[in-house]
Formats: C-alpha cells, structure tokens, sequence
C-alpha cells in the first residue's frame, strides 16, 4: 500500500481532537455542547471562557495545520495536502471522539489551509475581518471568507487540483453554517458578544 493512502486517515484523526471540547471541560467542568449554540468551536468557547476561546482558536487551526505537515511528511504532493485539509475539516465537524458531532470548521479550515497557499487563506482572512467588523455576525463572516476562498485560490493560480478540494472545504463549511443561514434569512441571527449565539 502506497503511504499517501494514510494521510487522509491521519488528517482526519488529527482534525477530530475536540480542543474546545477538552478545554471547556478542564476551565469550568461543563460540556461546551450544552452551552449556547452548542457548537465545540472557538466562538461559542469564547463566550462561555474568553482565554480557552482563543485557545480553541489558536488549537483548532493548528490541528488544521499540522493535518497538512503530515500530508507533506508522508511524501505527498499538491493534490494530497489539499485532501488532507478537506480531511482535517471533516475530522472537526464529525469527530471520532464526540460521536461524529463537531464544529463548523472555520479554523481548521484557515490553519489546513494556510499550509497549503498562505496568500490565499490571508486575502481569505481580509474578507473575514472585514465583514465581521462591518456587521458582527461572525457567521456571516465565516460564510462569505468561505465562499470567497476557491476565488482566490484561482487568483493565485495555484494547481487545479488544490482548486478543486478549496471549493469541497469551503461547500463543507457553509453547509454546516445552514442554521446561521436560516437565521440571518430570517433577521433572528444575533450579533457577537459575549454570552450571544453563533
């Protein structure tokens, strides 16, 4: 068996760790699902612990991260690390250790991605600070970066292949947002702040 065929596995298993999860457990002793929007992400982490928040932040891109570095360390090439990213963004929203039931894979989409073309995940990132400062809603932030990503991944010309797994990462993660969606449809989406819903 040829070793790339691992690396899905592994960037799904390194994905999986539920680091918003774990944190929120070892700070206040609760169970980050039953607390606000129920979402094991850095957002809702926040909001119930401003510190294990930006952890979660910072943790989940780097599973994201590293899920590629193993791609890159097992011998693959482009189109390999792009499907260890997409693998890693399914390990977050159905992970192994909480019954399949995860985030939405922002973060882990950003650091997986960041491996994999920098300039792009950075205009991405632009997008996202952009619309988040101008409305608030985080969600929609998330969606829009998300939608534009495969846009600039075509700008920076980078290999089709790695094309084409940005647009099935970033239809993953705005499928996952399709309750943010309803909701800011139906003008009943709330802003961030602290002790707020995303």
């Amino acid at each position: 068996m040829r070793v790339e065929y691992l690396i899905p596995l592994a960037a799904y298993l390194s994905g999986s760790i539920p680091f918003g999860y774990i944190l929120v457990r070892l700070t206040e002793g609760a169970d980050i699902r039953s607390v606000g929007s129920g979402n094991i992400g850095a957002t809702n982490v926040y909001r119930k612990n401003r510190l294990a928040g930006i952890l979660t932040l910072l943790l989940d891109a780097g599973k994201g991260y590293f899920s590629v570095l193993i791609a890159i360390w097992l011998g693959g090439d482009a189109n390999w690390q792009a499907i260890a990213a997409v693998s890693a963004i399914l390990g977050h929203m159905f992970t192994f250790f909480l019954g399949f039931k995860g985030g939405k894979g922002v973060a882990t989409g950003a650091g997986a991605y960041l491996a994999v073309s920098p300039k792009a995940v950075a205009s991405t990132l632009l997008v996202f600070i952009l619309v988040a400062a101008l409305t608030r809603y985080i969600s929609l932030a998330s969606i829009l970066a998300a939608s534009s990503f495969p846009l600039w991944i075509y700008l920076y010309r980078e290999p089709v292949e790695i094309l084409i797994w940005a647009l099935v990462g970033s239809a993953l993660i705005v499928a996952r947002h399709h309750e943010n969606i309803r909701r800011l449809l139906a003008g009943r989406e709330n802003k961030f702040a602290p002790g707020g819903r995303t």
